[in-house]
């Protein structure tokens, strides 16, 4: 793709390496990923997805193999870098919103713009924007155990989104919700996805979610696989 804007190239894993309990999890992995692209990554639990999804984001590295983000290779930066691109460039959505309890909703947002040196009022300004984008500008002063489970994790999405990443990863981002809560958080996810341009990565149980993406790939013997 000449539009590539996140590649994995022969991605290899193994944890416990060298030792009798060493499991093989990623085994040559390639993935590429065009720009706008949303692409559902589908896999039984326990088949290494969360640690795909983790590579793809450098919260883990490859035993062997290369992370490229528009063209350049990243799994090689040191420690600060990879840092710095996790807070620029990707942005994460899990299955549990991981929110900060004692602070807003609003404050969530706001919290990793200022780490990434945004001034307060600016912060704040692209914090009720998303709110807003997600239908939440009312519980903009709430806490999390104000919200409900579908209001936490549209906020979680509006924290991934605040410092204007290139490329969303989720994983199972509805899965700890009921089915019409599911469906209705997904149908923000992909509206927000599709309004702002975002390359995304989910990965996600289910059939009626991987139909609304542009393609699908399937974790199955290490390996990936046209879904």
């Amino acid at each position: 793709m000449n539009n590539s804007v996140l590649q994995l190239r022969d991605i290899h894993k193994t944890y416990n390496a060298g030792r009798p309990n060493a499991v093989c999890v990623l085994e040559g992995v390639n993935l590429e990923l065009a720009a706008g692209e949303t692409c559902a990554l589908v896999a039984p639990s326990g088949a290494g997805k969360s640690t795909l999804l983790h590579i793809a984001g450098l919260l883990d590295l490859p035993d062997r193999g290369s992370i490229l983000l528009n063209g350049a290779e990243i799994a090689t930066k040191n420690d600060a870098q990879r840092t710095t691109l996790r807070r620029r460039d990707i942005g994460f959505v899990y299955q549990f919103h991981h929110l900060l309890p004692e602070f807003s909703a609003i404050e969530n947002i706001v919290l990793p713009q200022l780490a990434d040196g945004t001034s307060d009022a600016k912060a704040r300004k692209r914090a009720s924007d998303l709110l807003d984008m997600v239908g939440l500008s009312h519980r903009a002063n709430n806490r999390p155990s104000q919200l409900s489970g579908g209001e936490q994790q549209r906020v979680a999405f509006c924290r991934a989104l605040a410092n204007n990443p290139q490329v969303l990863l989720a994983d199972e981002p509805t899965g700890n919700l009921d089915q019409a809560t599911s469906d209705h958080v997904f149908d923000v996810l992909m509206q927000v996805v599709r309004d702002t341009g975002l390359t995304a990565l989910i990965a996600t149980h289910n059939p009626e979610m991987v139909k609304r993406m542009d393609r699908a790939v399937h974790l199955s013997n290490h390996s990936l696989i046209p879904a």
